[in-house]
């Protein structure tokens, strides 16, 4: 059964900041993650959240299981600050999660 998307208020604007070329790539890979949300190229960062790759790009997301929801928490490029503060992450997930 396919999994829900959903976006994180902040990722629509990290997406028209991208170019767009690397935005094609990143939305068709995160439309992938409804299907498979853990492919073999992803990794779990904490808990319930994980990180997949694309060119130069991050998807942050997390899943959970017993709604069926995907849900995009951050994209950025690959850098150190893309990896700060994932407790926070996670938990403004949740908590978008529920307000929805």
């Amino acid at each position: 059964m396919p999994y829900t998307l959903k976006l994180h208020s902040e990722v629509e604007k990290q997406l028209e900041r991208m170019p767009h070329k690397a935005r094609e790539r990143v939305v068709a890979t995160m439309r992938s993650l409804r299907e498979d949300p853990r492919p073999h190229n992803s990794v779990r960062l904490q808990d319930d959240l994980y990180r997949v790759r694309v060119g130069d790009y991050r998807i942050i997301y997390a899943i959970f299981e017993v709604e069926l929801v995907v849900l995009i928490c951050k994209t950025a490029r690959r850098a150190e600050a893309t990896y700060r503060d994932l407790r926070e992450v996670i938990q403004r997930a949740k908590r978008e999660l529920n307000d929805k």
